[in-house]
């Protein structure tokens, strides 16, 4: 296969949506699209992420260290792209329909319908250029009932989710949830 070289790109590397929930100062609930996001270990799971620019959502973070990462579904499309494509400093973009409610384990807002939600607590922040980078402490993770029976196969659990990715195109994209292997099993692929 013949390479060839391009610019700084994504374009096909897949990345899970997530709306990232804080509260504003005044109280009541704020949510962001994002998408890098990824896991780091540090004698347990932790979650890292970068916002760039700057966002509301990144000075709400840093005000109270703690946030949610609700995953966006194809049932949440709608609503993500909107709190993705409109300016959380405009003091009108919460005023939709949206139900919310209180995480569990900490004070920040989640979304009732995301089936996987983490509470992270910020354990240490990176500044960079134009953002920063989050490594965070999962505190807890809310999982729809439906992702835990055991009785439905993976196959299925994907299909209840629902999860929506995104690859650098400025596109959404549904995940296919056929299994192809498992791991540590390579002699199986063909």
């Amino acid at each position: 296969m013949k390479k060839v070289s391009i610019e700084a790109s994504n374009r096909f590397c897949p990345q899970t949506l997530f709306l990232y929930g804080t509260y504003k100062e005044d109280g009541s609930p704020n949510f962001g699209l994002f998408c890098w996001f990824s896991y780091y270990w540090d004698k347990e799971l932790g979650v890292m992420t970068c916002i760039g620019g700057e966002k509301l959502t990144k000075d709400r973070i840093k005000a109270g260290n703690a946030f949610s990462a609700n995953l966006v579904t194809e049932a949440l499309l709608p609503l993500a792209d909107y709190l993705g494509n409109n300016d959380g400093y405009d003091p009108q973009k919460m005023n939709i329909p949206i139900e919310v409610e209180k995480g569990a384990v900490l004070p920040v807002p989640i979304l009732k319908d995301s089936p996987w939600i983490f509470e992270l607590s910020v354990k240490q922040s990176i500044p960079t250029d134009d953002g920063e980078v989050f490594l965070c402490q999962v505190k807890n993770t809310l999982v729809a009932a439906e992702l835990e029976d055991k009785s439905l196969s993976i196959k299925e659990q994907m299909k209840t989710a629902a999860p929506v990715i995104t690859m650098g195109e400025m596109r959404y994209f549904s995940i296919n949830p056929t299994p192809i292997a498992e791991w540590g099993k390579w002699k199986e692929f063909k």
